[in-house]
């Protein structure tokens, strides 16, 4: 009796149940078939998402009458905004409910705000009057009820899409067990899937539901996203008999609270804990690399940090202020610290630097929303006998990551491992920072495309004229192709690098840090073209981005100010990441 009470015991996922609430069983739940159904539901996702998304600029400048700038505000602020609420749905997803239940309820949520923008979209009354109806004057921009119709519209789906990106991608990779080296690879393998499966989704916005919007209507550009989100929950539920479900395990910021405070109010010089001399050791490199099985001795006992934690009675020396949390009796009993929660919030702050290193290439990232768009509507968009609509620009980078995607996951990873003899292949922090670099050749190569279409203009005779200048727009592909292999890199690198590095009480919304990243990019992104025009546009100046057309900014400038600050970021990058130590790769040193 008790041998199959043990045997049944180790059939069991520790901390996991199915969409039951029943205890989670190996070989039963999890695993890349559960997985797969994550990734369907992420090319709907994202579909939904970048059908409004890519060409909503046009949308707000031709419909809703607002300025350049003022359109790439909104949508840079909509996106924003969008990504930021990833991590309330990371948080709830670890502190109170499911991944699989936050999925649920956001695209429920999301489908809301996409019926409220569909409906104006199909109501002339709910819209702003045409210019024709304005004969001689100027169009009036959406205001009013109109325009709080808008934004609830759009704040609301943006909710949705910050519950589904803060819970999706940590749900499917919560499939594979980390404790296995074939766990390890097939989750490394799904974030690479996961990117291609982003891709295809935005493939088809940018071709398909963009071809729509302009050409039948944007009620019916919003209607595709709205069936879309709506899809993908039964593709999902699809999928419950073979998830496995991380049980929440409380707020994780009440334990980084209480380790702050026990270590700031720890008496110095009191009693110390007990130690049985055992003590975390963070490696140079990920868990089954090379230079790890040379960095762990004999007598050490080496693996994931979580288990490490669990055994060891001392606390690494990284930010070793927060030893006081453990090492000294705290004041108030309900202060009292493990080490494992301990070492929880030292990754946390420990990884917080690469996290704030990435926010400059998303706003890098954010330009391919806006100006990348305006500038495209400007240049001669035809291919043969087809006119291609500015906002499906993106096809080209998207197109790049479906191709390399594969490439990269079946054929560049497994010779980087044979070549390295580690598990990974390449680091985390290896594809970020070849995420980094391409994005500085990005906007070096945006800043001389907009120097060469400016000049065709000029030469044209055509600064102010509405008609498409003599240039072709697949010089804008350039700085897309760049940023899109940019993105691969980074976006990948960032989802599994936080995944695998944080505690698993706090993985959701660690990951969501991936998507705050971009959120931050696309603010920063917004702060620069104020501050810029701010500082251009004194004692009587025109500001760089000011004018009556594109072609009267000075687009080249800014670019180049973005690719001096990328460069400095990539600086800062260095410093950390040199320095930086896995904690997923814990070694007792004893």
């Amino acid at each position: 009796m008790e041998d199959g009470a043990a045997a049944r015991e180790a059939e069991r996922w520790e901390g996991y149940v199915d969409w039951r609430n029943r205890p989670a069983v190996r070989g039963r739940h999890g695993g890349m078939l559960a997985a797969s159904f994550v990734l369907v539901v992420e090319v709907l996702e994202n579909l939904a998402f970048l059908a409004n998304a890519s060409n909503l600029v046009t949308y707000l400048m031709n419909f809703m009458h607002y300025s350049p700038s003022q359109s790439a505000t909104t949508v840079t602020n909509f996106m924003g905004t969008a990504f930021l609420l990833a991590l309330l749905g990371g948080f709830l997803s670890d502190a109170f409910f499911t991944t699989y239940a936050i999925y649920l309820i956001s695209a429920f949520v999301e489908f809301l705000g996409l019926v409220v923008l569909t409906i104006q979209a199909r109501t002339p009354s709910l819209m702003p009057p045409g210019c024709a109806k304005v004969a001689g004057a100027a169009c009036e921009p959406v205001s009013g009820p109109k325009k709080a119709m808008l934004f609830a519209g759009l704040y609301v789906t943006a909710l949705g899409i910050g519950g589904i990106k803060g819970s999706l991608p940590s749900h499917g990779a919560e499939q594979f067990d980390e404790h296995a080296p074939r766990g390890r690879k097939g989750r490394s393998t799904f974030f690479n899937y996961f990117v291609f499966c982003l891709s295809v989704g935005a493939l088809i916005a940018v071709t398909f539901a963009v071809w729509v919007e302009d050409n039948k209507g944007w009620q019916w550009g919003f209607g595709i996203s709205t069936i879309a989100i709506l899809l993908s929950i039964p593709v999902f539920v699809a999928g419950s008999r073979l998830y496995r479900n991380k049980v929440p395990t409380g707020s994780p910021l009440t334990t980084i609270a209480k380790v702050v405070l026990a270590a700031a109010l720890a008496r110095r010089g009191g009693a110390q804990s007990a130690s049985n001399g055992a003590v975390i050791d963070r490696a140079p490199s990920p868990t089954g690399s090379t230079d790890m099985k040379e960095y762990c001795k004999p007598g050490d006992i080496c693996g994931v940090a979580d288990r490490a934690a669990e055994v060891a009675t001392e606390p690494s020396q990284e930010l070793v202020f927060l030893n006081r949390a453990v090492q000294r009796q705290p004041r108030c009993g309900a202060l009292s610290c493990t080490v494992q929660e301990v070492e929880d919030v030292k990754i946390v702050l420990m990884v917080l630097p690469i996290f704030f290193s990435t926010i400059m290439l998303n706003s890098c990232l954010a330009q391919l929303s806006t100006f990348s768009v305006e500038q495209a509507a400007t240049m001669d968009t035809r291919v043969g006998g087809l006119k291609v609509p500015p906002a499906s620009l993106p096809v080209f980078p998207v197109t790049f990551i479906i191709l390399l995607a594969p490439v990269y996951d079946h054929i560049i990873i497994p010779f980087a491992r044979r070549a390295t003899g580690t598990e990974i292949g390449i680091t985390h922090l290896q594809r970020i920072g070849t995420g980094l670099v391409l994005s500085i050749v990005a906007m070096a190569v945006a800043a001389v495309v907009e120097v060469k279409r400016k000049n065709v203009a000029s030469n044209a005779g055509m600064l102010d004229a509405a008609a498409p200048l003599p240039i072709t727009f697949f010089w804008i592909a350039f700085q897309y192709l760049f940023l899109g292999s940019a993105d691969l890199f980074t976006l990948a690198g960032l989802l599994e690098f936080f995944f695998s590095e944080a505690p698993a009480r706090m993985r959701s919304l660690a990951t969501s840090l991936s998507w705050a990243s971009l959120a931050l990019g696309y603010y920063l992104s917004s702060v620069l073209v104020t501050v810029v025009n701010s500082a251009t546009g004194r004692g009587g100046r025109r500001a760089w981005l000011q004018g009556g057309n594109l072609n009267h900014y000075h687009l080249e400038r800014f670019y180049w100010v973005m690719c001096v600050l990328s460069t400095l970021n990539y600086l800062f990058f260095l410093f950390w990441a040199i320095r930086y130590k896995y904690r997923n790769a814990g070694v007792i040193k004893g």
